[in-house]
């Protein structure tokens, strides 16, 4: 389980849909006073270089956060785009983008006074330097940081102290177990705190387990009589490449100005990032 780093897969299509669905539901949820406590399951280092280390070697953000920089300097991007991009410019000084923010810092750096960042990850070298990383920034106060088991630890931070809160929950599903832990995570969350925001990032893969996972996902919302989005993002469709060709999330209670903001954002990203035909997206929802 620990030959997993998000290093490898920094700023690509994956980060892409992830973060800008993120950002949305941070915003959103801030246009309230009350405190907002936000928890990501699965932290990584938290921010990366993109011109060496494990990124150089896998150069996924040539086919994503390059890819849609250079599309946005000459054609028009909607708002959600724009707001993203402007979130992973904010970490370089330079023109050129050198640096891919993780969640944790796209997090970190969205937090108001009042809110705080509760972050997990298990691996034993992303732990310190996640650990140093979030030392630098001067939201340190306000953050939280576990060598733990977040899916096992999860249910007992729910619900928050203020009754407002939201989970990234984004594992690598190497270990297949992660689908049947992440099914038993959200009903126990779901039944400490019904009306929290989940977000849960997936690869969209040939595998049995990540195939069926809306669907369970679904019907444990259906079960809690709760609201549902499900986005996904093809880049590619190509049956003999290896490199993960879509990605989708799962957001239980979706504010209601999410879907609007993807049915703008998804055609540019297809746009984009597309390497083929079989480039497209699926955006699906339900209402209670």
């Amino acid at each position: 389980m620990f030959s997993y780093r998000h290093a490898f897969h920094a700023g690509s299509h994956a980060d892409i849909l992830k973060h800008l669905v993120m950002i949305h539901l941070v915003e959103y949820l801030q246009e309230k006073p009350g405190a907002l406590t936000i928890v990501d399951t699965h932290a990584g280092a938290g921010i990366y270089s993109l011109i060496d280390g494990f990124a150089a070697v896998s150069n996924e953000a040539d086919q994503g956060i390059y890819r849609l920089a250079k599309f946005s300097e000459i054609n028009s991007v909607s708002p959600g785009i724009a707001n993203y991009l402007e979130c992973i410019r904010a970490e370089n000084i330079a023109e050129e983008i050198a640096i891919y923010p993780g969640s944790p810092f796209i997090l970190a750096r969205l937090l108001r006074s009042q809110d705080r960042l509760k972050l997990f990850e298990l691996h034993p070298k992303e732990i310190d330097i996640l650990r140093h990383n979030i030392g630098e920034l001067k939201q340190s106060k306000q953050i939280d940081i576990y060598a733990e088991d977040s899916f096992a630890r999860l249910k007992g931070l729910m619900p928050p102290p203020s009754r407002r809160g939201l989970v990234l929950i984004d594992p690598s599903y190497e270990d297949k177990q992660d689908y049947r832990y992440l099914e038993t995570t959200m009903e126990e969350a779901l039944q400490r705190f019904a009306t929290g925001c989940y977000a849960i990032w997936y690869p969209c893969l040939s595998r049995r387990e990540s195939a069926s996972l809306p669907d369970h996902m679904k019907k444990i919302a259906a079960t809690h009589n709760r609201s549902w989005l499900q986005v996904e993002l093809r880049v590619e469709n190509a049956p003999k490449e290896r490199r993960l060709q879509a990605s989708g999330m799962f957001i239980i209670n979706p504010p209601w100005t999410l879907e609007k903001q993807l049915a703008e954002s998804l055609p540019t990203l297809v746009k984009a990032l597309g390497q083929d035909r079989g480039a497209g997206f699926v955006l699906k929802s339900f209402e209670v």
